[in-house]
């Protein structure tokens, strides 16, 4: 096992802010299980889902939605700069 100053070594800082309520929570639980508030928040990251499963879930919840919309051009997306141009999109306009 790591002495505590190696394991810190390793680690990087992150700032961030929540809400009073949930650092009153995180407050109690540390407290309950006497570590760090710290040692809590990286428990309760562990113990959520992977970014792959959050991606794909965003992806499940609009699926359906993909090529829904009707009389879109073919190609938008691989056309976007020669359809910019072409509207006139982006040119200095006069005042």
């Amino acid at each position: 096992m790591m002495s505590s100053m190696q394991y810190d070594a390793f680690m990087k800082t992150v700032t961030f802010r929540l809400p009073g309520a949930l650092i009153a929570e995180l407050d109690r639980e540390a407290r309950t299980r006497r570590v760090s508030k710290s040692v809590v928040v990286r428990d309760r990251l562990r113990a959520g889902a992977p970014a792959a499963d959050i991606r794909e879930a965003k992806f499940d919840g609009i699926a359906d939605l993909i090529g829904s919309v009707d009389r879109l051009p073919p190609g938008l997306s691989g056309e976007r700069k020669t359809r910019l141009k072409a509207t006139g999109y982006g040119r200095k306009r006069s005042r």
